[in-house]
């Protein structure tokens, strides 16, 4: 069992920059890919961004390519979400996720591949 809590979320004007926190506990953080998804009011849930377990891969929705960037820190089992430039279509609930690369071949970008979800955080970009 792995539960994911975030936290970071708010309201920033267009351009502005937010660092979510996905802080995990309950099992071993390093064997899971940690995914970020998205889901705005009315639409459904999607894919943002990920990173592999050892942090050598990255992988991103064409949306957010160049705007934002994931990294862990394994020894604190804690993964980040870094949105620069960020504009009012990101406006959204983040969702941190995990997929166990154990078990799973987690290609980072499909939501059905993730075991574990956050509660979410919200985020609001204002123009």
């Amino acid at each position: 069992q792995v539960q994911l809590v975030e936290s970071g979320g708010g309201l920033v004007q267009t351009g502005g920059s937010l660092r979510l926190s996905c802080a995990a506990s309950g099992s071993t953080f390093s064997s899971y890919t940690m995914g970020w998804f998205r889901q705005a009011p009315g639409k459904e849930r999607e894919f943002v961004i990920a990173i592999g377990w050892s942090g050598g891969r990255t992988y991103y929705a064409d949306s957010v390519k160049g705007r934002f960037t994931i990294s862990r820190d394994n020894a604190k089992n804690t993964v980040y979400l870094q949105m620069n430039s960020l504009k009012p279509e990101d406006t959204a609930d983040y969702y941190c996720a995990a997929c166990n690369s154990r078990t799973t071949a987690c290609s980072g970008r499909h939501l059905g591949e993730y075991d574990y979800w956050g509660q979410g955080t919200q985020v609001t970009v204002s123009s």
